[in-house]
């Protein structure tokens, strides 16, 4: 984020917390034969797309307009998805900075004929950043966690944080010293 933005969004007022629940979200989607890939299982890019749908749509519920992808981190399938298959993506906002929000997501799968209870298939953990109209980076509620897995959440994303910011640093350090060195990348 550039000073500017940042000496933006200080000078907001105080913006009221929003309690984990508030923006909590869940997307179910039937799984077609248009989904495939081809060994004959959901593409992952298709399970992919509903992550960032749902986790999309839980960033701007919290904060209270656009937002957008900043990343995706730890993108784990855990079993495949077939057709037929009744996937539901539920997604939360687990950390929330400044103007950035952590939302974390799982993935279920159901077979859509069947009274067995739906199995974890997949999770991602993703960064969204929220924007005014001009694409700016805007505050967002602080995000308020209700639950002992909520805290548990928040403190988890605190760590990812750290461990995406060092490996910022670590990289642009790493880019630096080799164009000091006469590397070009």
């Amino acid at each position: 984020m550039t000073d500017q933005a940042t000496a933006a969004a200080t000078e907001s007022p105080d913006i009221p917390g929003k309690p984990t629940s508030a923006s909590r979200t869940t997307l179910s989607h039937i799984m077609t034969h248009n989904d495939t890939n081809l060994l004959g299982t959901v593409h992952g890019g298709v399970i992919m797309k509903l992550v960032d749908d749902a986790a999309g749509a839980v960033a701007g519920r919290h904060s209270g307009g656009p937002a957008v992808t900043a990343s995706m981190d730890e993108m784990a399938f855990l079993e495949p998805v077939r057709v037929g298959d009744l996937v539901h993506v539920k997604a939360q906002v687990n950390w929330t900075g400044r103007t950035s929000m952590e939302v974390g997501v799982r993935v279920l799968a159901e077979r859509w004929n069947e009274s067995a209870p739906a199995t974890q298939v997949g999770s991602a953990y993703l960064v969204f950043a929220a924007v005014d109209a001009d694409g700016k980076p805007r505050r967002v509620p602080q995000v308020i966690p209700e639950t002992e897995r909520d805290r548990r959440r928040y403190q988890e994303a605190q760590i990812r944080r750290a461990h995406r910011l060092a490996r910022r640093r670590a990289i642009m350090e790493l880019r630096e010293k080799r164009a000091a060195e006469g590397f070009e990348d």
